[in-house]
């Protein structure tokens, strides 16, 4: 119950001598210092957790590499399954989708306890060999410490929810060491907007953890991929379009495949939501081993579709893998990493998406390189086997812009992983291409759409408020994904009396049978004008009913409703429309309209 009070407990020196905007960049360099110590442990935690497991596989006998190699993941999985379902239930999946939450509907609060378990169960679902990243988890700890200082140090609800994007920023720029893509992330998905308040001690946090990351760590970016010479503009680079156009149907079906299956899994009662990490672990188990037999002359870079799997980026970056391998990666890593997120693993999804980038680069470069033995007919391509590690670089950048849906932060992470401007023009192009194609199939991001899967609203986010159109939106966006349901065969009376205990007297109510169908609709008159009968659904006769799907557009959700003159409708499945998904009223418009003039 304290983590929810904000108490305000600096010593009174500080209070009583510093400004209120002298406390806060102090509190930041605090936080930067503690994001960047923390977000050093969880990558040395992560680590050398799987450089110790992979040692130990390798020195057994096959039979015993294999069970070590299935059990681990599976066994992670299941530890996962057990902390998420008992004890920390935000601590599932890559962690941004929670900040986001916390930041728009808790007012920047984020538990200690979430940061601690999210550290712990991260450590175990990556070290011990699933195929997720520790980037996000990394923001979340960090955004979880700073919250924490603000509670402790602001009475102001506004001071404590700003902790939040600085917490945010220094978690990305200590996991990376890219402190200038730890900003424009933070604005792209986050704020949506610059705030110069915020953007202070963001840049004091960011500073203050790349220090401590760079001192503990070195001073390379997490992946090395230092290009030794620069590159001259060339008809080579037209490649970034093809590439930007692969890209943004592979990230597409990337986030498709994810939230699909995740779906799934969330929709099936045989198996019980604490299991599911484990038959993700056990698939990604299974996964490896096959890429591991698949790619016998790999080196080290074999163990790349278990944990973070920068190995074979850096194999991609130097030539070293041929078409097959590259092949077998990108497909392995792909299917692992759906299956581990949408399983509920604990993990995030910014390494993975590097890697399938990279992999799909280096497959464009290597067939590019190939071609220099035409070069006499062709001569546009080059002579050289170097633009294998350009196209490398171009396909992380385009295939990031794809699946996180930042373009700015796609562009700018890959200047400071490489520290060369040359392959901006191409850069920019095949970024900006996988951006647009991937929108456009996908309208909701995918940190968006996990939210609305597990039923946060986005009402209060501003890429929902104001910088877009609010009537185009599905309805899915604001509709009440857990509304009041009034049972068909239950008398009236019952009824009357459940909505006066739970102090939910709407309108309407949505009506469902013993089979969880929809019925129909009922108001609150109907049920206390006819407090006699046994049953609901004899009140309710032959109903035409009037129901929308979740991605109606909420301006042919409005049309409808008052072209009927009806204030509320249910919202359903669009394969069933007798399948409740949630309530759609007139109120839920009127408050989106409200939300967006006001911005």
């Amino acid at each position: 119950m304290n983590e929810e009070k904000p108490r305000y407990s600096l010593p009174d020196w500080m209070r009583k001598k510093l400004s209120d905007e002298q406390r806060f960049l102090f509190l930041c360099v605090l936080g930067g210092l503690l994001c960047g110590l923390a977000a050093v442990a969880f990558h040395f935690a992560i680590h050398h957790m799987f450089e110790g497991l992979w040692s130990l596989a390798k020195s057994q006998s096959t039979v015993g590499f294999v069970a070590i190699m299935l059990g681990a993941p599976t066994l992670a999985g299941l530890l996962v399954g057990i902390g998420v379902q008992y004890f920390s239930p935000n601590s599932a999946g890559s962690g941004i989708p929670q900040t986001k939450e916390a930041y728009y509907n808790k007012g920047g609060k984020i538990s200690g306890w979430t940061g601690i378990w999210r550290f712990i169960l991260g450590s175990l679902y990556v070290g011990l060999g699933n195929s997720l990243g520790r980037e996000g988890p990394t923001v979340h700890i960090s955004t979880a410490i700073t919250s924490r200082i603000g509670r402790w140090a602001f009475r102001d609800p506004t001071r404590v929810q700003s902790m939040a994007p600085v917490g945010m920023a220094a978690g990305i720029a200590a996991a990376f060491n890219a402190p200038l893509s730890a900003l424009t992330f933070v604005f792209e998905e986050l704020l949506d907007n610059f705030s110069m308040k915020a953007l202070g001690g963001m840049v004091v946090a960011v500073v203050v953890a790349a220090a401590v990351s760079r001192s503990l760590l070195g001073e390379d970016p997490v992946i090395t991929a230092k290009l030794a010479e620069d590159y001259h503009t060339s008809w080579w680079m037209l490649v970034a379009l093809p590439l930007g156009v692969a890209s943004g149907l592979i990230g597409h079906g990337f986030v498709r495949g994810i939230l699909g299956i995740r779906e799934w899994f969330k929709e099936r009662r045989f198996l019980p939501p604490w299991m599911r990490p484990a038959v993700g672990g056990l698939s990604c188990g299974i996964l490896g081993i096959a890429a591991y037999f698949l790619t016998q002359n790999m080196g080290n870079a074999r163990s790349s579709i278990f944990s973070i799997g920068y190995d074979s980026l850096v194999a991609a970056f130097d030539n070293q893998l041929t078409v097959g391998i590259l092949l077998v990666l990108l497909v392995m890593k792909f299917f692992a990493v759906v299956l581990n997120y949408a399983t509920g693993g604990s993990g995030g999804l910014f390494s993975p998406t590097l890697f399938l980038g990279g992999m799909l680069g280096a497959l464009i470069g290597v067939g590019l390189s190939d071609l220099q033995h035409f070069g006499q007919w062709i001569p546009m391509f080059p002579s050289d086997a170097k633009v294998i590690g350009g196209c490398v670089l171009l396909g992380m950048g385009a295939m990031f812009a794809a699946v996180v849906r930042c373009p700015f932060t796609s562009l700018i992470i890959i200047f400071e992983m490489t520290g060369n401007y040359s392959l901006i023009l191409p850069l920019m192009a095949g970024n900006m291409l996988a951006w647009q194609i991937a929108k456009k199939l996908q309208p909701v991001s995918i940190y968006n759409a996990l939210l609305l899967q597990d039923g946060v609203t986005l009402r209060r986010m501003p890429a929902y408020r104001g910088a877009r159109d609010y009537r185009k939106l599905p309805v899915k966006v604001i509709m009440s994904h857990e509304p009041f349901i009034i049972r068909a065969e239950e008398p009236t009376v019952e009824a009357t009396k459940r909505i006066q205990a739970e102090a939910k007297r709407f309108h309407a109510y949505p009506v469902l049978d013993g089979e969880d169908q929809l019925r129909g609709v009922i108001t609150l008159h109907e049920l206390e004008e006819n407090p006699e009968v046994d049953r609901v659904e004899a009140l309710m006769g032959e109903q035409k009913l009037i129901s929308v799907t979740i991605d109606t557009p909420i301006r042919d959700a409005a049309n409808r409703m008052i072209a009927r003159d009806i204030q509320q409708v249910p919202v359903v499945s669009a394969t069933d429309a007798q399948k409740l998904l949630g309530w759609l009223t007139l109120n839920d418009i009127a408050r989106q309209q409200n939300a967006s003039e006001e911005v």
